[in-house]
């Protein structure tokens, strides 16, 4: 299941809409179907809970195994491991009798994305005055190009912008009386008064967002600044020294212990005293060493806060020296003093480098890493047969850990057993019992394994932007996501609310499978679905629940309740095969609100829809939520939003940064691109939601 769902900062619906079926009376089935249409299928005679097929539970858990095993890399897209699942897929799809040849590469649709950046052939910087003075910096000893920056080259005059903070809600702002765009600005890292848990900018433990690297860069962004240099904050660096001096004298300390120890120590005890004694030797010396050697001001290594998409502004990181050499040569204060004057009483200390420019080149390149989505197909037969039911589940997860695991600082595999071996798994075993069927299905069934689902539904947007089949005639969107877990029998549906006949149908069908429904009308939520219902297609999202293993690597396949998959296997097998059979298609709703897990805090309310999948400038949308200001406004999906107010926007970031600026109930203009041309929105925002 994806991070960036749960993290996303849509409201939580907290009701559950009443509904009712699209048919008010029972229609007789035909010969050979499976249930009355509109209705629920006939209860089995045994309960898959009760008597599970052994031959079937051994096959997917073998599969469950392969799929999290070490040697698959935890599926992250920029991992081999993902591209040995994908084989696998292919393969199980085969034998189960599906179609893998529909596109040109077989079952693979293939499309690339940025897995990463690395440090280009050209990095160089200079700083010059208007009487040719030069300061040259050198690569890795003044200064250093940072990752999550773009390319380019600049030759612009120099501003000092303190922390680079503009903050309405502390009333402080970095940017007050100096004019960035253009410019070249010199940002110092973190925040004023560090330390001071009084201070408006102590954040919750001690942690402000005006501290983070990406909101830095996007404020500056959005104030049209041509290139960035952060420098260390001195606070820090004295901080790192002070730490430094600690650990030493906690080494002293532990030599005097060692040496009473030793002084007193009995024949018997001699030796085990002399092996401290030594080591505490050993302590002190290389902890003396590290002070001695230790460089506090440490340039951020290149890797440091990830990658960007290539889009950003050059930014590069500078020592503290090289920019003291510039504030001394253009007649400014020290960074030091600089410093100590903002924490005195929070007023800025801005000001342009008058003469000062800074010369040079950044060229960081994006890392661009084939992906696939593994499509296989059940044609069907009959009047309805050119229309279309996806059944998906994604297959990647998160590789090594790093920016999307919960277990910070870990680089074990993270195995995703439940996330989403269980509902590929179950993708693959749905094939093959639909496919094993005498008479073929009224609707065509499109099996789809998706890829790049936990770097924000990339796959399945890829897929609804890119459609096999005509995207007007799929009627349907079911998916699976973390299914290998159901405890006390509880299912989580949903998208209950995006067809009038699904409430019923799913509560009935359910019944026979002893599950405990927790039903959520809405159609967007932290799955490949979301892609689907922003394309106007009724979808059902399943889910057994989260649990503490969660994008960790302990979420593996020892945990998975294979009974219960197949429980829903089953039920979801009877969904499929009553919207295929039903005459009629689901009749799409709209639904007022999306779902999350998480409140969007002290931010207006918008209500759009990430398109992770969009290339170029800009934040991509793939729809507005039905209701929201967004779309109020006349938001639609494949909008581009480059402008909020007077703020460039260039992805979801300065977008994020670019909300905050605004109250609830103000009105803002917004300019997106809509199919190459510019267009001017009025959005009256909303409430925090």
């Amino acid at each position: 299941m994806s991070v960036w769902n749960i993290k996303s900062a849509v409201t939580p619906v907290l009701f559950r809409a009443c509904l009712f079926s699209l048919f008010g009376l029972s229609l007789l089935s035909t010969p050979g179907s499976s249930l009355t249409y509109g209705e629920a299928p006939a209860k089995p005679e045994v309960k898959v809970k009760s008597v599970p097929d052994s031959t079937s539970g051994k096959r997917m858990l073998d599969a469950i195994k392969y799929l999290a095993s070490d040697e698959l890399e935890g599926r992250g897209v920029d991992t081999q491991g993902i591209n040995l699942a994908a084989d696998y897929i292919f393969k199980e799809f085969q034998q189960a009798g599906l179609n893998v040849n529909v596109i040109e590469e077989g079952a693979f649709q293939k499309f690339s994305i940025n897995t990463g950046s690395k440090l280009g052939p050209v990095n160089q910087l200079d700083l010059t005055g208007a009487d040719g003075k030069t300061i040259p910096l050198k690569y890795d000893q003044d200064f250093r190009s940072c990752s999550f920056g773009g390319s380019g080259k600049f030759d612009a005059e120099l501003v000092f912008c303190g922390y680079g903070i503009d903050a309405n809600d502390l009333k402080y702002n970095d940017y007050t009386n100096v004019d960035v765009k253009d410019k070249v600005v010199i940002i110092m890292r973190r925040t004023p008064q560090q330390g001071d848990k009084k201070s408006p900018f102590a954040g919750a433990h001690g942690i402000s967002r005006y501290a983070a690297l990406r909101y830095k860069v996007s404020t500056a962004f959005g104030k049209g600044a041509k290139a960035i240099l952060f420098v260390n904050d001195v606070n820090s660096i004295q901080e790192n020294k002070k730490e430094a001096k600690e650990l030493e004298q906690d080494a002293i300390e532990e030599l005097i212990t060692a040496t009473e120890k030793w002084e007193k120590a009995d024949d018997k005890k001699q030796e085990d005293a002399e092996r401290e004694l030594k080591k505490a030797l050993h302590d002190i010396q290389q902890a003396r060493q590290v002070l001695k050697d230790a460089k506090f001001d440490k340039l951020m290594e290149f890797g440091y806060a990830g990658s960007g998409d290539g889009r950003s502004i050059p930014i590069a990181h500078i020592t503290i020296d090289a920019c003291n050499q510039l504030f001394k040569a253009a007649g400014k204060p020290m960074l030091q003093e600089l410093e100590e004057n903002i924490d005195k009483d929070l007023k800025p200390e801005s000001f342009v480098l008058t003469d000062w420019k800074a010369k040079g080149e950044i060229s960081v390149e994006q890392i661009r890493t084939e992906i696939k989505n593994v499509i296989g197909v059940l044609e069907g037969k009959g009047p309805h047969a050119d229309e279309t039911i996806v059944i998906g589940a994604h297959y990647d997860h998160v590789g090594y850990g790093g920016e999307g695991s919960l277990a910070p600082g870990s680089t074990d595999v993270h195995n995703g057993a439940d996330d989403n071996a269980s509902g590929t798994v179950a993708l693959i075993e749905l094939a093959r019992k639909l496919a094993a069927r005498k008479k073929p299905l009224p609707r065509r069934i499109v099996f789809i394994a998706f890829t790049g689902e936990e770097r924000g539904l990339i796959g399945s947007a890829h897929y609804v932007k890119n459609p096999i089949f005509d995207i007007k005639n799929t009627v349907a969107m079911l998916n699976m996501d973390m299914v290998g877990r159901l405890t006390d029998d509880k299912l989580t549906v949903f998208g209950t609310g995006t067809a009038p006949r699904w409430e019923k149908l799913v509560e009935e069908t359910a019944k026979a499978y002893d599950l405990k429904l927790s039903l959520k009308p809405e159609g967007f939520g932290p799955s490949d679905h979301s892609s689907f219902y922003g394309k106007q297609i009724p979808v059902l999202h399943l889910f057994t629940g989260t649990h503490s293993d969660y994008h960790r690597p302990s979420d593996d396949w020892d945990k998975i309740n294979i009974p219960g998959m197949q429980r829903v296997i089953g039920f979801l097998e009877e969904i499929a095969i009553a919207t295929a059979e039903n005459p009629k298609r689901p009749e799409y709703v709209k639904i007022e609100r999306p779902a999350t897990t998480m409140r969007s805090g002290n931010r207006p309310y918008f209500g759009s829809i990430p398109d992770f999948g969009g290339e170029g400038p800009g934040y991509h949308i793939s729809g507005a939520s039905p209701g929201s200001p967004a779309d109020k406004a006349g938001l639609k999906a494949g909008d581009t939003i480059i402008k909020m107010g007077k703020t460039k926007i260039d992805g979801l970031d300065d977008f994020d940064l670019a909300l905050r600026m605004f109250s609830p109930g103000e009105e803002v203009e917004v300019t997106v691109l809509r199919e190459g041309k510019r267009e001017k929105l009025t959005v009256k925002l909303g409430k925090p939601k």
